[in-house]
């Protein structure tokens, strides 16, 4: 989303954005250049939020009423304004402070990086994934809990890689192990090479190595083949995450690891949470950053 960008805005209450945001979770025609994320306005407000949109050109009346529509009874007032011609996922990861994540310290190229630590320079990019977020940086937590734990992973699927943030800490943590990444966005195939150049990841099939794919979900031949997986990683959406259940029950070893993000404890996490465990995983882990819930499962064995 680059050049001409506009956001919409609709302020309102904690629970009426997480209603909303749940609403847009069920639409299937939903017109996928308006990109919705919701966010607390500040941390010493937190039960004022706000509902944004992104746009790649002007809003309609169009893109006004179903950002409108996904709230229950009457609507907030919805503003619009136009961005500067700059990519505006870009402007929002610039300036950010570094951040400790368990075992991880994550960084734009501005900071040093920090020798006691599993470092990471991720620059801000057309991309989600920069370790800022809280359901990435519960990812890198969980992670490190996972490795504690004495877990063993030889081989590695982070799909709606994005940065490849959580794949590079998988391999750091696993550095034998086969790493695949995926993302449906094209532009995350280039940013995934130049971020793994930042940071020294090979890429390739061989172990140590990240191969990269562009796909939704599971539906790429390479993602099959180099399965079935000892870890999957998805921080995706709470909707994409309920509806790969029987895929990734299918990509995982008995026994095996997934490791789930972007839902918002609450009727997210237990829809979640319930296609799950239909799907024959057991949950044996869970950090909560503010409102989003981290959850690590295992593959019950085949009996």
């Amino acid at each position: 989303m680059s050049g001409d960008s506009w956001k919409l805005n609709a302020f309102a209450p904690k629970l009426a954005v997480q209603a909303a945001l749940l609403a847009h979770d069920e639409i299937d025609d939903w017109d996928f250049d308006l990109v919705i994320s919701g966010r607390e306005v500040s941390e010493n407000r937190p039960q004022d939020w706000v509902l944004e949109g992104w746009y790649p050109r002007k809003p309609s009346v169009t893109q006004k009423q179903a950002l409108a529509d996904l709230f229950q009874g009457t609507a907030p007032d919805i503003t619009i304004e136009k961005l500067p011609d700059q990519d505006w996922l870009t402007l929002s990861q610039q300036g950010v402070e570094p951040i400790r994540a368990g075992r991880f310290y994550v960084h734009t190229p501005e900071f040093d990086a920090n020798p006691d630590t599993i470092d990471f320079v991720i620059p801000a990019a057309q991309a989600f994934g920069t370790g800022q977020h809280r359901t990435t940086a519960g990812c890198l937590e969980m992670l490190g809990t996972m490795k504690a734990t004495g877990m063993r992973a030889r081989s590695i699927a982070d799909i709606g890689t994005g940065t490849g943030l959580l794949g590079f800490a998988g391999l750091a943590l696993w550095p034998q192990a086969e790493l695949t990444g995926s993302d449906i966005d094209a532009v995350c195939a280039k940013v995934v090479e130049d971020n793994a150049a930042l940071n020294g990841i090979e890429l390739g099939s061989a172990r140590g190595a990240m191969t990269m794919v562009i796909a939704p979900g599971m539906e790429h031949e390479l993602l099959q083949i180099r399965g079935p997986y000892d870890l999957l990683i998805a921080n995706v959406l709470a909707g994409p995450l309920v509806e790969l259940a029987p895929d990734f029950a299918a990509s995982v070893v008995p026994g095996g690891s997934v490791l789930l993000a972007g839902l918002l404890a609450g009727d997210q996490e237990a829809a979640v949470r319930r296609a799950y465990r239909r799907a024959g995983f057991r949950l044996v882990g869970r950090i909560q950053r503010g409102d989003w819930a981290i959850l690590w499962f295992r593959r019950r064995p085949v009996r």
